[in-house]
């Protein structure tokens, strides 16, 4: 009798939790607005999740980069050393109904990704980030608003992008970070994003998406320091139909906040290129015992 009750009465507290949930959903803007009325997002901003490791949902695993063991797979030969700092965290995903709908051919390529992440992966090399990636990063990024313009400069390889407030007409060029037109849809920053190359990918795990891609991104005013983010992606070369993210933005409330430089090109140079030194740098002992 008392757990048939007390399954009524957490059933009632979820009802009611889900509730309360819909109408903050639904309320407002609640925080400081400009002049114009319109809300005020300027400031630093900074997701807290997992979502670069991977969009969907995951539990922890010792390495992005995994290969066959004797029993188990063991994470790769190149990142063994880097032990936990390398593992990948728990992560609830922040894809609306959990999977990304791949095209069947599609969906193999995103294992291939996954499977060739240490060479793949753009961000391991520092190319721009892209939309909306760049958002969900483990870096700060800042908004600059106006009544008549919105800027947004990322902390990972100075990536910037200029939100037009007036249509630019068709993007020049395909680019890293596209071309963003936003506008107003009561409080409500609505930006959608076109012209991207396929270059980038959504997170570690390899997901990606072609040239064809649009993103229309929604930033709400939730509270004084606290944002919802969403953005529906479009892709009809890779995903059979459009597809959802959302998740908290918060405000960076230090009194001395601010967005540092990560100009990460100069730091992947060895990387890319040390191979090409007249003297190259000594290869790692593990490496070194191979050819021995």
């Amino acid at each position: 009798m008392r757990s048939a009750f007390s399954r009524v009465l957490l059933a009632a507290a979820a009802a009611a939790v889900i509730h309360s949930a819909a109408i903050a959903a639904n309320a407002p803007a609640k925080g400081p607005r400009l002049p114009d009325g319109k809300p005020d997002l300027n400031g630093i901003w900074q997701a807290m999740n997992s979502a670069n490791f991977n969009l969907e949902p995951h539990a922890a695993s010792a390495a992005m980069a995994m290969v066959p063991g004797q029993f188990v797979p063991v994470p790769a030969p190149q990142v063994v050393a880097l032990g936990a700092v390398g593992s990948v965290p728990f992560g609830l995903g922040v894809v609306e109904g959990g999977t990304i709908p791949y095209k069947p051919e599609a969906l193999e390529k995103k294992k291939e990704n996954q499977k060739n992440w240490l060479t793949s992966d753009p961000e391991i090399k520092c190319y721009l980030p892209g939309v909306p990636r760049a958002t969900y990063m483990p870096y700060p990024f800042q908004i600059v608003q106006s009544k008549d313009h919105v800027f947004f400069a990322y902390e990972y390889a100075g990536a910037v992008r200029n939100i037009y407030m007036k249509d630019p007409g068709p993007p020049p060029a395909d680019s890293w970070m596209g071309q963003s037109a936003g506008k107003w849809e009561g409080d409500t920053l609505v930006i959608e994003a076109t012209g991207f190359n396929d270059q980038t990918w959504f997170d570690r795990a390899g997901n990606w998406h072609s040239d064809k891609l649009k993103v229309t991104e929604r930033y709400t005013q939730r509270g004084p320091d606290h944002l919802l983010y969403e953005a529906t992606i479009e892709d009809p070369n890779v995903f059979t139909r459009p597809w959802k993210i959302s998740m908290p933005l918060y405000r960076r409330v230090e009194p001395n906040a601010q967005l540092g430089q990560f100009k990460c090109v100069e730091f992947v140079e060895e990387l890319m290129y040390g191979e090409y030194r007249k003297k190259p740098a000594a290869a790692p002992a593990a490496e070194k015992g191979k050819t021995e």
